[in-house]
């Protein structure tokens, strides 16, 4: 199953997931502070993984030509952004801040790229199976991970923040006002709808961040309305779950239904 998704142009991401979830455990865990040696060390342990896959998936990028990433790239390619954006402020949070810049510079980067090529919606983000769409909330958790990690970077929620907080605001707007995107996902449960989940939650962070500095009544409506629907979809997503255990690992997996042979996996195995 790894094997298949190393291999695989969408299932290839997910490998930054476990990663993602360890470093947000470390800066969230109350036992362990970010100036002690178990935080330092458990960082290096979490965030080499994401370097080297960084390597692995930006090299393929930057080396494969000009037609390569207009192939591959698809909503899910912006999870190792996020993996690069969350590294960042876990060391920021350790005063690490030249780490810290260099880990948001080169995600940031290839963001700007990723960004680029999906927005001209070329021939990647079409290879997408229908059951996955809920990733395209990755649209806005992407740009609300990198204003939370500039704010741990800067010190403050500055305008740099505030501009990505907008951009990923946007980006949730465009899609809640397009439900026809998500009819066909929305069927029958299935797990990739934990996909809604945290790209809610970080943009409900990066509103609590920016009603904290504003301070104004709209801003901590805003926060309130975010921050009232995360915790509904997650509890939602939990029920769901709950209910439908077989879901979590089901038969017809989208990452293995994407045959291995295909003419993008053999680029990807080529490497």
């Amino acid at each position: 199953m790894v094997k298949v998704e190393f291999l695989n142009h969408v299932g290839v991401n997910y490998l930054f997931a476990p990663w993602i979830s360890w470093l947000l455990l470390l800066q969230s865990a109350p036992f362990v502070a970010p100036k002690e040696v178990s935080y330092l060390v458990l960082w290096w342990i979490f965030a080499v993984p994401v370097v080297a896959l960084d390597v692995k998936i930006y090299g393929q990028w930057f080396t494969k030509g000009k037609k390569f990433l207009s192939t591959v790239a698809n909503p899910t390619s912006q999870i190792s952004v996020i993996g690069n954006l969350v590294g960042a402020q876990a060391a920021a949070n350790m005063g690490w801040k030249e780490c810290a810049v260099c880990l948001f510079s080169l995600g940031m980067v290839h963001y700007l790229v990723l960004f680029v090529t999906l927005y001209q919606r070329l021939s990647g983000g079409n290879r997408l199976p229908a059951m996955l769409r809920p990733v395209f909330f990755l649209f806005f958790a992407a740009p609300s991970v990198a204003s939370l990690a500039w704010a741990s970077i800067a010190g403050a929620f500055d305008t740099a923040s505030k501009m990505l907080f907008f951009l990923s605001l946007f980006f949730f707007t465009s899609l809640v006002c397009r439900p026809a995107l998500f009819k066909r996902s929305m069927r029958r449960f299935n797990v990739a709808w934990w996909a809604y989940s945290f790209p809610l939650t970080v943009l409900a962070l990066a509103s609590t961040e920016y009603a904290q500095e504003v301070k104004g009544g709209i801003a901590n409506v805003l926060m309130l309305l975010l921050s009232a629907l995360s915790a509904l979809v997650a509890i939602c997503l939990t029920v769901f779950s709950l209910l439908n255990p077989k879901m979590l690992l089901p038969d017809n997996d989208p990452i293995a239904s994407l045959h291995i042979d295909s003419p993008i996996s053999s680029l990807v195995s080529s490497f």
